[in-house]
């Protein structure tokens, strides 16, 4: 456990919520400078951590449970204690840029073809899961540049999911799932700086659901 990958975490859950990590901060009952970038270093330099109380409070807040925070954390799954014997399986790995591309998906929405890097998991239930490489920062500060997220093109697809979608035209983004109707998809961009979309869903090839990420 990092000073910064706390504090990363404590972003990613802002972001979540369509917060800044002020409004987090106030969202909780604390002072709205909290988690300023000020406030994480001393003035002697030395690296200052959240309270666990600053940390009660803002999952209490946010109605998030501590196993969803450690997972923002460590960028690990959360594993259940069955699961930890499980033997590892190795996946393709894309990269964000390479799937909008032609050759990589069939019609399907799998992933087709080799040559690919690939990359060892925990054992998944889905055949045709992949791991796809974040590139860019318009996914901060949930996903950064390098991260790799774990993707299952036969996961149901809920409000509130992350995912990764693909339109008829080869953008390739990940989102959070807002909203599905008969016609049309709602998607929040996981950085606030970044607008949301809405889209028909004859303009969608696919969309898939993110399982986890390692940071």
């Amino acid at each position: 456990m990092r000073h910064d990958d706390i504090w990363r975490a404590v972003d990613a859950l802002a972001a979540e919520h369509g917060l800044s990590p002020s409004g987090l901060a106030r969202k909780a009952g604390l002072d709205a400078t909290a988690f300023n970038p000020s406030k994480r270093v001393g003035a002697d330099g030395r690296a200052r951590w959240p309270s666990t109380e600053s940390i009660a409070k803002i999952l209490g807040a946010t109605g998030t449970d501590m196993d969803s925070f450690a997972s923002l954390v460590t960028g690990a799954p959360a594993l259940n204690s069955g699961s930890r014997t499980m033997q590892g399986r190795r996946i393709p790995l894309i990269g964000l840029a390479q799937a909008g591309g032609d050759g990589y998906f069939g019609d399907g929405g799998y992933p087709v073809g080799g040559g690919w890097d690939e990359i060892s998991t925990p054992e998944l239930s889905d055949p045709n899961a992949y791991a796809l490489e974040i590139s860019g920062d318009s996914m901060e500060p949930v996903f950064r540049d390098g991260d790799v997220i774990i993707v299952s093109p036969n996961s149901p697809v809920r409000r509130g999911d992350r995912v990764v979608v693909r339109t008829v035209k080869g953008e390739v983004m990940a989102k959070e799932l807002l909203r599905q109707s008969a016609r049309r998809i709602e998607l929040a961009s996981l950085n606030p700086a970044h607008p949301n979309y809405s889209f028909d869903l004859i303009e969608i090839a696919w969309i898939h659901r993110i399982l986890w990420a390692s940071q």
